[in-house]
C-alpha cells in the first residue's frame, strides 16, 4: 500500500472533536484517536461503524487514484460486513 496512514476528524456524540487515523499493517487496520493536537494517540480497539465507513470512503478515493489496490477496498468492505452485519455496504 502506498500510503499506510489515513486520517480524518469527526465529532463524538457528546460534541467533542476528535482526530482519527488508521494505520494499515498487512491485512489489519489499526485505529487511533486523540482529542487535541499535542496529545498522544490512543488505540481504538473497537472503532464505530462511522469510522469504518470513513476509512472505506478514503480507501475508495485512493484506489481511484491508483494509490492503493482495489483489493484493499474489498478487504475493508469485508471487514465492515463481518463486524456490522446490518450495515449496507
Amino acid at each position: 500500500m502506498a500510503k499506510a496512514e489515513i486520517g480524518w476528524k469527526r465529532r463524538t456524540p457528546e460534541g467533542e472533536r476528535v482526530e482519527v487515523y488508521v494505520h494499515h499493517i498487512g491485512k489489519t487496520w489499526k485505529f487511533f484517536t486523540r482529542s487535541r493536537r499535542f496529545e498522544d494517540w490512543q488505540p481504538l480497539p473497537e472503532p464505530p461503524l462511522e469510522d469504518w465507513l470513513a476509512l472505506l470512503d478514503s480507501v475508495d478515493r485512493l484506489a481511484a487514484r491508483h494509490r492503493v489496490t482495489p483489493h484493499d477496498a474489498d478487504r475493508v468492505r469485508t471487514e465492515i460486513r463481518e463486524r456490522f452485519p446490518d450495515a449496507a455496504v
